[in-house]
């Protein structure tokens, strides 16, 4: 059985790879070309698309622009466009859904997934809202020193994939992520992320079909 996974604001495919491998077929929708995006992809805005498609498929998942809940957007005073709450408005009654943002997003009885709880070389918090039962695993103590931004990787440290970073082909291995540009990986969801909680969905999808 194939369940159809639709990814909002996919970037450049990071959750789209983590819920590929946990058994999605994805297709993938931007507002702007994504040459590098490894699935099936639609350049679309991702709202109208939704409002189209949205039935087409078995889960919605979703990663508004995060720039709008940032701490140093807020220190900074910078204006951003919010589109969490449009994107929950629009989703078809009763889809399964999963919407992803940063800590500080307006997300409801979300999850957060940290990098430690994968074993991989950063720390970087998200957060996950969802009308389907998810759960995290442990939260491991932050033990391991994360390199100052913007500064060169140092070995044994945890990087911080944001901004302007250094080290691309060490940001692909703390991330696990190995297609990506630059640019696509400071905007980029760890894929450990997106299996784990494509996992729990599909196993309950799964036995509600059977």
């Amino acid at each position: 059985m194939t369940l159809k996974l639709l990814d909002l604001f996919c970037c450049q495919g990071g959750a789209s790879m983590g819920y590929h491998q946990a058994g999605f077929d994805v297709v993938g929708v931007d507002i702007d070309p994504q040459p590098n995006y490894p699935f099936e992809f639609r350049q679309a805005d991702a709202l109208a698309y939704l409002i189209e498609f949205g039935d087409d498929f078995d889960v919605i998942a979703g990663s508004p622009p995060c720039q709008a809940h940032t701490l140093a957007q807020k220190i900074m005073g910078n204006d951003h466009p919010d589109f969490i709450d449009s994107m929950r408005a629009l989703l078809p009654a009763g889809k399964p859904y999963v919407i992803e943002n940063v800590p500080g997003a307006p997300l409801r009885d979300p999850i957060e997934l940290c990098g430690a709880m994968f074993g991989l070389g950063t720390y970087r918090h998200r957060l996950f809202e969802s009308n389907m039962p998810i759960t995290a695993p442990d939260h491991p103590a932050h033990t391991v020193r994360t390199t100052k931004m913007g500064r060169p990787p140092v070995d044994g440290e945890f990087m911080h994939v944001v901004g302007n970073f250094s080290g691309v082909a060490q940001a692909k291995k703390a991330m696990g992520i190995s297609w990506m540009t630059r640019d696509g990986l400071r905007e980029s969801i760890p894929p450990a992320y997106t299996h784990h909680i494509g996992r729990q969905l599909m196993a309950q999808l799964v036995g509600v079909a059977a």
